[in-house]
């Protein structure tokens, strides 16, 4: 008779023991998804993050960029009209030169 208490006993003593594993597995496993979670809202929020400084680089170069072309252009504009004024000059001379003679 004690031999069977003891029986019971032990069987329920392994119940609990096998249901707080389950619990602890349980727990650990719902802890491991939480830290999976953060980390992807990390990597998530990072990759945003690179992604925007590499737009407002692009930008920035995008925008120097455009103002040194500017400034060529410019500089290009006032190299043909000093050119075309130097021959519209010359060409004027000779159109009255032949007109006069």
């Amino acid at each position: 008779m004690e031999l069977i208490k003891q029986i019971k006993e032990a069987e329920t003593q392994a119940q609990k023991i096998i249901e707080q594993a389950k619990t602890d597995a349980a727990n650990r496993a719902e802890e491991a998804q939480k830290g999976h979670i953060q980390a992807l809202e990390q990597a998530r929020h990072e990759r945003k993050k690179s992604i925007e400084a590499a737009v407002a680089a692009a930008q920035s170069q995008g925008l120097a960029q455009i103002e040194k072309l500017k400034q060529q252009a410019q500089k290009d504009r006032h190299q043909l009209h000093d050119k075309v004024q130097k021959k519209m000059a010359g060409a004027a001379t000779k159109v009255m030169d032949y007109l006069k003679g």
